[in-house]
């Protein structure tokens, strides 16, 4: 029998991991380094320079809803690695997909208007971006096993607009017109991300 107090062999060294391939809807934050390469484009402290030298963003991803909401992911998204192009390249893929993700856009799109959508004016505007990630298992500087983020999930996937929130909305029938002389009610707040019937 197992989970009893004197035999530990069955006890999970870590529960709090969500499960490998989970899908949910993230915001991530980027905690400042302070590493500027205007050159590169690395512009307004974001980056940060560890001590072999390789620059990432120090990623902080929250889960938005579902089971695991509010729980934290920490991942850091290479930019730059003396080592080689690996690291740099697989930031350069996530942000890709975070992109794709957050901004509805298929990977495979490549009209201008999805091209416009994958550039972005500096790491600023991917501070707060709110996009649907696949949840991996990776390990931590101690060899222990932590969630990591390392892929978006784009619209192609079935899944996408029910955790996105972007499944289309029913018809609302048109709002009768106020009659003349009567204060109008003043509207909600509408929050970002969410339809209106929603609210």
């Amino acid at each position: 029998m197992s989970g009893l107090w004197n035999d530990f062999n069955d006890a999970q060294s870590n529960a709090n991991l969500i499960p490998k391939g989970t899908l949910a809807k993230v915001r991530l934050t980027i905690r400042p380094g302070g590493f500027d390469d205007p050159a590169q484009g690395w512009t307004g402290g974001y980056a940060t320079r560890g001590s072999t030298g390789a620059v990432y963003l120090n990623g902080e991803f929250t889960v938005l809803e579902g089971p695991y909401a509010r729980r934290k992911i920490f991942t850091l998204i290479g930019l730059y690695s003396p080592k080689g192009p690996d690291w740099a390249n697989m930031g350069r893929s996530l942000i890709r997909g975070m992109l794709n993700s957050a901004r509805g856009i298929s990977d495979k799109d490549q009209s201008p208007q999805a091209q416009a959508a994958r550039r972005i004016g500096g790491f600023a505007d991917l501070d707060g971006l709110e996009f649907v990630a696949r949840i991996d298992i990776g390990t931590d500087a101690n060899g222990d096993d932590k969630n990591e983020i390392r892929s978006a999930v784009t619209p192609d996937h079935r899944d996408y607009a029910r955790i996105m929130g972007t499944a289309p909305a029913p018809m609302a029938p048109p709002a009768p017109a106020a009659p003349v002389g009567t204060a109008p009610t003043p509207a909600a707040p509408a929050t970002p991300g969410r339809p209106s019937w929603a609210e």
